[in-house]
């Protein structure tokens, strides 16, 4: 049999090499810039020749399926790594916190898959039913453990994380546009309801209403706050009989 040439595999080093440089930097300008930008303004920014874009990606609509084609592949392994390291319900709400996180920054890129182009789907198919299987799996598993509502199927939760990204990007304060998404995400999950009342953001009180205190306000014990009714400033009976006999002697 006949050697392959030494340089052969130098050369396919090489090229993957470029390849996964284009990509990754294509991935950053799309972001940066939109899909607007062109195939030479990628190649400027990764510092390669034009041919080398084109001899990888013919087209940009060849480069852009990659793109998102990545950034799922990348979601299949984040849903790989939740299942393993945490409880299922865990892993299913955290998978789907960092699917949205990092999601944000990508909104001109995944508006790409409503588009109506007539780009290859073949890469992009097949990543998208690898993490549409990946995220069908933490939630059977979130379902058998009794932690999300059994009603609740897959595509509800592509729809929620779609929601939860326009929710994210929209809010001014960051931290308080991930509470939100987190609020979101929390009527997910299974609860016991004795009685059917409204809404309450419990995070955000008005203002004449007091925070909730984290210790009594007498002996200093941790205090258990509650999620309805007023929140409570003693640890107990004694404690607030206390207080109000020593205000009364002041």
């Amino acid at each position: 049999m006949t050697a392959a040439p030494a340089e052969a595999p130098a050369g396919r080093a090489d090229a993957r090499r470029n390849r996964e440089l284009v990509l990754r930097t294509a991935m950053r300008v799309f972001a940066e810039e939109g899909l607007e930008a062109s195939l030479g303004r990628i190649a400027q920014r990764a510092g390669v020749g034009a041919g080398t874009v084109y001899r990888h990606f013919p087209s940009k609509d060849v480069l852009v399926e990659a793109v998102l084609a990545e950034q799922l592949e990348a979601l299949v392994g984040a849903a790989g790594r939740w299942r393993a390291r945490a409880a299922p319900g865990d892993a299913l709400f955290g998978f789907l916190l960092e699917v949205i996180e990092k999601s944000v920054d990508r909104r001109n890129v995944c508006d790409a898959l409503t588009a109506d182009r007539s780009w290859p789907r073949a890469v992009l198919s097949a990543a998208a039913q690898r993490f549409h299987e990946a995220m069908e799996g933490l939630l059977r598993d979130a379902k058998r453990a009794g932690a999300i509502r059994a009603d609740v199927r897959a595509d509800d939760l592509s729809a929620l994380t779609v929601g939860g990204v326009a929710l994210r990007s929209a809010h001014r304060d960051q931290a308080r546009g991930a509470q939100l998404v987190r609020l979101l995400l929390d009527g997910l999950r299974t609860r016991t309801v004795t009685k059917a009342g409204p809404f309450r953001d419990v995070s955000a009180l008005p203002r004449h209403e007091t925070p909730a205190q984290r210790h009594c306000g007498e002996c200093g014990a941790t205090l258990t706050v509650r999620t309805t009714g007023r929140p409570p400033r003693y640890c107990s009976p004694t404690c607030r009989q206390r207080a109000h006999r020593r205000r009364l002697a002041d």
